[in-house]
């Protein structure tokens, strides 16, 4: 059905939506939403899930004409008011946003025109909705793993290869997109994106930097899945053939770190969330939770000789908040877990190693050879 058309500057510039951050307004039900949207983009749907299942249905039973009806029925009067004027506050707020749905289609129609006739607001929406920004993303993502030189970052556990690409212009942030930090304990308090919102953030963040000139990238040497997120495909074959970077940094130094981030940074992050007490518990739950989960990898002995000095360590932090003994646990987890996995990796690479180093050299290597 083909509606009146509207005098707003609808767009199909997908590459400027992104490069300026514009606020999206997304008129799709909640439910797909939350499978992911486009960064920026707002919740505020035409329908919710179950108005949108009745029309669905009726769709399929009755037509076209039938489900436009009906979902006339289902947003009206009172109802259709309040999100009218949600609608009309987002577009007051966001004058240089646009409106969206999944095809950019009906759904997208019927919100501009409602906007037009009764607040008297030409707001633009993105022709090809969702299905043609998410295409051209994940066409952005697949073009640039072909297209730009990659150099990937390796080092044993806790080596801070993390902080080295943060100094970097030219680096891209993988575990902050995912927002985990890649390993068994890598959880953090405020949870990870939908696996399509972390594509999308992927997306817009090497999007900006190549616009500025950037093409060839510094990552961190990753498996396929940081968490619940997976690596693009093209992307993490392209990793897997790029030259390495090997970050050192002496045993000692690598226990504080993770000490800093795991214990004392992670016990915080919970206790912000949920308080002092609750979050602690939450906090400990996890840290055994993430031990737990890796008993096959461990052996049972093994585990349940790290469990105990683990749960020791909690007690007392627990107690006085001292944390010393947590580095009893953590360095019998690195010499006998990650270290030896690491190395094993590390002689798989030696020939696409290129260069060895501490922080300060690496970063150097990196800021010369990734100009």
């Amino acid at each position: 059905m083909k509606l009146p058309e509207v005098p707003a500057a609808n767009t199909a510039d997908f590459q400027t939506l992104f490069l300026r951050a514009t606020p999206l307004m997304d008129m799709r039900a909640p439910t797909e939403f939350l499978r992911g949207s486009l960064p920026g983009a707002t919740s505020l749907p035409l329908m919710t899930d179950e108005e949108r299942a009745q029309v669905g249905t009726c769709y399929k039973r009755q037509g076209e004409g039938a489900a436009l009806a009906l979902g006339h029925r289902l947003v009206s009067g009172k109802t259709k008011t309040v999100r009218l004027e949600a609608w009309a506050r987002f577009a007051q707020t966001h004058p240089q946003g646009y409106l969206f749905c999944f095809r950019g289609g009906l759904r997208s129609q019927i919100v501009q025109q409602w906007l037009y006739q009764e607040a008297n607001i030409a707001y633009p929406r993105v022709l090809g909705g969702y299905k043609a920004m998410r295409g051209f993303l994940t066409d952005t993502l697949d073009r640039a793993a072909l297209e730009c030189q990659w150099t990937v970052l390796g080092g044993l556990t806790g080596c801070g290869k993390t902080e080295a690409l943060q100094q970097l212009p030219h680096s891209v942030d993988l575990e902050g997109h995912a927002n985990h930090r890649g390993s068994s304990f890598g959880k953090r308090p405020s949870g990870q994106p939908s696996p399509i919102n972390f594509e999308h953030s992927l997306a817009v963040d090497i999007l900006r930097k190549r616009t500025g000139g950037i093409a060839h990238f510094a990552v961190e040497d990753e498996g396929r899945m940081i968490g619940g997120c997976a690596l693009p495909l093209a992307l993490f074959e392209r990793m897997g053939q790029a030259p390495v970077v090997w970050l050192e940094d002496s045993f000692e130094n690598r226990v504080q770190r993770i000490l800093q981030d795991y214990v004392l940074d992670l016990c915080k992050a919970h206790q912000t969330v949920h308080g002092a007490e609750e979050g602690f518990e939450v906090f400990a739950q996890g840290l055994r939770g993430s031990l737990h989960n890796i008993t096959k990898r461990l052996g049972l002995q093994r585990y349940m000789e790290l469990d105990a000095l683990m749960q020791t360590a909690l007690t007392q932090q627990r107690h006085n908040g001292a944390v010393e003994l947590h580095q009893a646990w953590i360095e019998r987890l690195l010499k006998d877990y990650y270290d030896p996995m690491y190395t094993y990796q590390q002689n798989n690479k030696g020939k696409r190693v290129v260069f060895r180093g501490n922080r300060a050299e690496v970063v150097d290597f990196l800021t010369r050879a990734l100009p």
